[in-house]
């Protein structure tokens, strides 16, 4: 009994090491002590130039009580690495060109247009737009109850900006701006072995403005990134706020997912590219939750066997991280953040 007691403490004591072990930040090899941001700069590849594990860097950023604004970077600040109690801490030196101490000039009396210095963003934003305002995921009962493009006058097939439309289902009120969307492709997840439908595509058509309720309604397309057809669906347009800082953070729950799609459509996946992944918000995914990706591990014979011909699975390989920016119901898009090795549709992902 004594024994067993003795084993169990120090399996606790194990795992309690483990996992103070697991939170520690780790500095790269040859770290600077400190980064002058510059344009173009993101808040991870800052963070990388310090860590090894760059969406860490919110553990270690030091609050400066006397910025403004202390969690917005601009270019001209410097970010610099010290050390407190032992442990490395990120601080932040306002430079004086910046919003938040801007320098007196006198000005000549003729009109000057400058555009304000923006804050860093935490990853390429111009690599995601499109995806943070545009309808994405609807499920497939909700894409089918939206009013559609009944015919386009002049009885064309195709029709673009200026042009005017039918359609049928829209109900008269004070709704009168809506985003033209198209059914795209079909997410599937495998769910106790069967699949299952997790999720349809919304692709992005265009804008469009309702002149006159009635039915059908008449509707001027007011912006056409694609041709508008037949049979496209009419979303409401509903203003929302554009987030373009996403604090990285670790799910608080365990994680097995997959991805699943890909939005570009590649087999292959790289940096900064846009995938989709089996967990949203019903699995308690959030906006700038951090994911690792492992490379689904190959399964080959076993042909030195010599006694039987058995198939060995290969182990998962840490392939990259992503980051979630934009989350549905039973689905996400996340941004491939890092890449160490070929990424594919079905590779695991996982808590970092």
């Amino acid at each position: 009994m004594k024994i067993k007691r003795a084993c169990i403490v120090i399996l606790a004591l194990f795992a309690i090491n483990t996992a103070t072990y697991a939170e520690e930040i780790v500095l790269k090899p040859q770290h600077p002590t400190n980064y002058v941001i510059k344009d173009g700069d993101t808040l991870w590849d800052i963070a990388s130039r310090f860590l090894r594990d760059p969406w860490r860097w919110p553990d270690i950023w030091q609050v400066n009580p006397q910025i403004k604004n202390p969690h917005l970077i601009y270019p001209g600040d410097q970010v610099v690495l010290t050390f407190k109690d032992g442990k490395p801490k990120l601080v932040l030196k306002r430079s004086n060109t910046t919003q938040d101490n801007l320098r007196v000039v006198k000005l000549s009396p003729t009109i000057r247009k400058r555009q304000l210095t923006k804050a860093v963003p935490t990853i390429p934003i111009n690599a995601i737009q499109q995806f943070l305002t545009r309808p994405s995921v609807l499920s497939d009962d909700a894409l089918e109850s939206l009013p559609y493009v009944l015919s386009i006058q002049g009885h064309r097939i195709v029709s673009g900006t200026g042009d005017t439309l039918y359609a049928r289902g829209i109900i008269p009120g004070s709704i009168t701006r809506y985003t033209i969307v198209r059914a795209g492709k079909e997410y599937t997840d495998i769910v106790d072995g069967d699949k299952m439908n997790v999720g349809q595509e919304a692709i992005y058509i265009g804008e469009a403005r309702i002149d006159k309720f009635g039915d059908p309604s008449t509707v001027t397309i007011t912006r056409a990134k694609r041709e508008v057809l037949v049979g496209d669906r009419l979303l409401p347009s509903i203003p929302q706020a554009i987030e373009y800082n996403f604090q990285p953070h670790a799910p608080k729950n365990k994680i097995n997912g997959k991805i699943i799609s890909v939005v570009d459509g590649f087999s292959r996946i790289s940096q900064y590219q846009t995938v989709v992944i089996n967990r949203g918000s019903d699995h308690s995914m959030e906006k700038g939750h951090v994911l690792a990706i492992f490379q689904a591990g190959e399964t080959i014979d076993d042909d030195l066997n010599h006694h039987s011909t058995d198939e060995v699975t290969l182990p998962d390989e840490h392939a990259g991280y992503l980051l979630l920016f934009r989350i549905f119901d039973k689905v996400s898009y996340a941004l491939v953040m890092k890449a160490t090795r070929e990424i594919h549709i079905l590779d695991s992902v996982t808590n970092p």
